[in-house]
């Protein structure tokens, strides 16, 4: 049998111990006789002797029986150097038990017909005792916390918070009260001037947002917190704009829920994204008509592993649909949605499926087998230049692979069909721009033949998507640079993926069939403006310490796009951000043919499909 072995006798442990008894006794006589001076004014000569005697005969019993209760309240186990609501309740609550005993003790060993302590006396006793163990409990953990600050001195970090309102006091109240906090707060900015020269927990607003550039240098800030979070995206982005060129890190509170809910702290800061500074607020969406539509209905999601797929699947899972069917090529991706939405939706009827789009036979036999109600068709080849060199790839999956599911879906009473396009497909100069403009053809096509209503959602760059630019910037930034921009002038729409999503399940429920939903995605952004915010964000001096370099346009890219043919048009929704543009004459005769041949071209390999492209598609340019 294994001999069990002991704990090492700690010795530094025994000698705190025993500290901590040693005072503990020290404070029940200095409590028993310093609450009589108390009582009579400190006058000794005023103190009775008969009150002194019961005293003194039950001093010894008494520091037992205290010993004894502090013992019994964990007064010698409590870690004291991270003590809290607990260990003052037991303090508390053991002192006045101790003290009650006391009393009783008094009334025991005083002497027949001798008159009794005053009641006062006891009030003095506890009040002292208390006061006595707190100092000997919880000084060490001041002088600790005097001693981490005093450490942590010459690497502390100077902060600048910007906000006067309640998220910015709570926030100030934790970094000042924290004993384990490196920051310290220098300034605080605001643009009430009715707060300039006041202070919070003793730190003063020195100004507005134009002294920001000022007070970063003046008191050599290190990190700028904003704490504005119920302010708009535009007033955050202005706020932004001027500190990212202090060269300080920036970190800010997620949104104005946080402070509703409570949950403001240190932990719920983050770091400043390039998200932020666009400065535009989301689009609103009208969640009731979403809920109304797809609540109680089968909801397949074709691509369901991808950026935008997956966020669909979130948010179509919290509007309770009757099932939700995902459809991907890519098991490991689709896999990671599955897990999630097992987890946060238990009640869930969720299926997934691995499946190719271009398989004409599996294609029929989901759509047979499931029956959905509505599909939102994500699955699609997006990456332009590799599209570029892989042409007759993006033919069959884009465009044979939704001609395919459209099918399907047309000939198994698929109510509602929303395909996601994309700003590429206008006057495209890319193979993945024409193909995604065909697939809207056939979209607008089946549209007329068949009762399932087909619509097309068109959007700009996702920022975080699989391919996005700003994954690829963080990454250069990691590895010291350079940074590489295709182009001084080129611009991109950007939109979150939240939003596409919200806009895609918004034209779901628009939807009369034919239309392609066009979102009005502001002011389009200039990517080296980009790339130079991203490198200042991380704390770096652009062109200094990282370097930007241009490597010219990519084969099928253009310096802009743009959303809207001209020969569309566009007419309003309820949403003023989302737009319809009017269906095009398509002559389908001619167009099924060209669809035919394009089909064996891509099919054999074709090495001349662009000119077959162009032939259906007359907006399409690109180079010989």
């Amino acid at each position: 049998m294994k001999e069990k072995r002991k704990n090492p006798f700690d010795v530094k442990l025994f000698y705190r111990k025993t500290c901590l008894v040693i005072y503990d006794i020290i404070s029940v006589i200095g409590a028993s006789y310093l609450a009589l001076l108390m009582r009579y004014s400190f006058d000794i000569s005023e103190i009775p002797e008969y009150f002194i005697e019961p005293i003194n005969r039950f001093l010894v019993v008494n520091i037992l029986i205290t010993l004894v209760v502090l013992y019994l309240f964990k007064m010698y186990h409590s870690l004291w150097a991270f003590a809290g609501e607990t260990e003052l309740q037991n303090l508390v609550m053991s002192s006045i038990v101790s003290a009650v005993c006391y009393s009783l003790g008094i009334q025991f060993f005083r002497t027949q017909g001798q008159q009794a302590v005053p009641s006062s006396y006891y009030f003095l006793y506890v009040f002292l005792l208390i006061s006595f163990i707190f100092v000997s409990r919880f000084s060490y953990r001041f002088f600790r916390s005097l001693k981490h600050k005093q450490q942590n001195k010459n690497n502390s970090i100077s902060v600048m918070v910007i906000g006067a309102g309640e998220a910015a006091n709570v926030i100030i109240k934790e970094i000042v009260n924290s004993n384990f906090s490196t920051m310290v707060i220098r300034c605080i900015i605001d643009d009430d001037s009715g707060k300039w020269g006041r202070f919070i927990q003793g730190i003063k607003v020195v100004g507005g947002r134009d002294r920001i550039i000022e007070c970063a240098d003046i008191f050599g800030i290190d990190e700028i917190i904003v704490a504005m979070p119920s302010a708009s995206r535009a007033k955050i982005s202005e706020i932004l704009d001027i500190c990212k060129e202090t060269s300080c890190k920036l970190r800010s509170l997620p949104g104005m829920y946080q402070l509703v809910n409570g949950e403001v702290s240190i932990s719920k800061l983050r770091d400043v994204e390039v998200e932020d500074l666009l400065g535009r607020d989301p689009i609103e969406v009208d969640l009731d008509s979403i809920l109304s539509y797809v609540k109680g209905q089968k909801v397949m999601v074709t691509g369901g592993g991808g950026s935008i797929g997956s966020e669909l699947c979130r948010q179509i899972a919290c509007h309770k649909p009757a099932q939700l069917i995902i459809l991907d090529i890519y098991e490991n991706s689709v896999y990671d949605v599955q897990q999630e939405l097992t987890a946060k939706y238990p009640e869930l009827s969720l299926v997934v499926l691995i499946a190719s789009v271009r398989n004409t036979n599996r294609m029929n036999w989901i759509f047979e087998h499931y029956k959905p109600d509505i599909v939102y068709h994500a699955a699609a080849h997006k990456h332009v230049p590799l599209m570029e060199d892989s042409p007759n790839e993006a033919v069959k999956n884009n465009v044979f692979g939704t001609w395919k599911t459209v099918q399907a879906a047309a000939m198994n009473g698929v109510k509602r069909f929303v395909m996601i396009s994309t700003d590429k497909a206008v006057n495209p100069t890319n193979i993945m721009g024409a193909s995604k403009r065909i697939c809207e053809m056939i979209i607008q096509t089946f549209n007329k033949h068949y009762d399932t209503e087909f619509v097309a959602v068109r959007f700009g760059n996702v920022l975080g998507s699989n391919g996005s630019v700003i994954p690829l910037f963080k990454k250069q930034i990691m590895a010291g640079g350079p940074v590489t921009v295709t182009h001084p002038d080129i611009i991109r729409y950007f939109m979150t993926i939240p939003e596409a999503v919200s806009l895609v399940l918004q034209a779901g429920a628009y939807a009369k069939g034919g239309e392609i939903f066009v979102l009005d995605m502001g002011k389009p952004v200039k990517i080296l403006d980009l790339a130079k915010n991203l490198i200042r964000l991380s704390g770096y001096r652009v062109d200094e310490d990282i370097k930007i370099e241009f490597t010219g346009l990519r084969p099928g890219e253009k310096l802009y796009e743009e959303l809207l043919m001209e020969e569309e048009g566009m007419t309003e929704t309820a949403n003023k951000l989302i737009y319809i543009g009017k269906p095009i004459n398509i002559e389908e005769m001619e167009f099924f043919g060209q669809l035919k041949r394009l089909k064996e071209a891509s099919k054999n390999e074709s090495n001349d499909i662009r000119p077959m492209i162009k032939e259906i598609v007359p907006t399409y340019h690109y180079k010989e």
